[in-house]
């Protein structure tokens, strides 16, 4: 049976730790700042953007939240980036994703400042992941990686099967596990016969965005299983990418859905802001 890695558990540890580094930033007089756009009333959305404030506040990150019609324009929006941009009280400045019909959120991003852009969307930032010289790492995998230093196993050397090919999750998932010496396969929904990938894998990170894509007749015995998946089923609901029931008696390491790795996500956007924070006080000689 698998040992369970509880995102929950080890979000809760890292946000105690940036509590305390924000603190000390706070006694130089740099407060954290984050800034979170949602445009229109995606019901997803709104839990997502109430979890980053509630994060904000438990922490103790100054924030400012926007809340746009649906009817805005791209070029209010833009401008209003203009504006953080330009602001000394915000570190870091987030896009809610998805955003209504009509609104190119590529554009959008693009007008971010790189050094403020804390989901490292950016194509500077992206840029910089792609050849290991990185100011942010974008919040997922870098929450993934988190969760696969906690079981102590070194990724040099390692099997690595990453299935899902985002620009979110997927390409840069597959960077991270580069750098840290892993032989890396990306997989995806045109990969035939995907088991014989999976099978290989001392380190399987799930991220289709399929419920129940992976079986527990796909893994290797004793393996590492990271599950990124946020889907609904038929009942309504939250379930991963890997079908847990069959897969927790094979895998060695197995993080559950939900409580995986939805906690790390936000807590990594902490992580981002508070860099950025710290970046901009060397910047001010502070």
């Amino acid at each position: 049976m698998a040992e369970i890695i509880s995102g929950t558990a080890l979000s809760a540890t890292i946000r105690s730790e940036l509590k305390c580094e924000t603190d000390k930033l706070k006694a130089q007089g740099i407060v954290p700042g984050l800034a979170v756009v949602l445009v229109g009333e995606d019901p997803a959305s709104k839990v997502y953007v109430r979890n980053k404030t509630k994060a904000c506040e438990e922490i103790g990150f100054y924030h400012e939240q926007y809340n746009l019609p649906a009817t805005i324009t791209e070029h209010e929006i833009l401008d209003l980036v203009d504006t953080l941009n330009h602001s000394d009280k915000i570190h870091g400045i987030l896009i809610q994703a998805p955003l209504p019909k009509g609104l190119d959120f590529k554009n959008i991003i693009n007008h971010i400042s790189p050094e403020k852009d804390v989901d490292a969307f950016h194509p500077v930032n992206v840029g910089k992941i792609t050849i290991g010289d990185f100011d942010f790492l974008p919040c997922t995998p870098a929450g993934v990686m988190e969760l696969i230093h906690t079981t102590g196993i070194s990724v040099e050397g390692k099997n690595c099967v990453v299935v899902g090919r985002s620009n979110i999750v997927g390409k840069p998932q597959a960077m991270l596990l580069l750098k840290e010496n892993g032989t890396v396969t990306i997989c995806h929904s045109k990969t035939p016969d995907l088991a014989q990938f999976t099978k290989n894998a001392d380190i399987l990170v799930a991220a289709a965005g399929k419920a129940g894509l992976i079986r527990g007749d796909m893994i290797k015995p004793g393996s590492i299983v990271i599950d990124v998946g946020m889907n609904r089923n038929e009942e309504g609901k939250l379930v991963g990418d890997v079908d847990f029931a069959s897969a927790e008696p094979v895998a060695g390491f197995i993080t559950p859905v939900p409580g995986g790795v939805g906690p790390m996500t936000i807590t990594m956007l902490m992580k981002n802001t508070l860099r950025s924070a710290r970046n901009h006080g060397k910047n001010k000689n502070l």
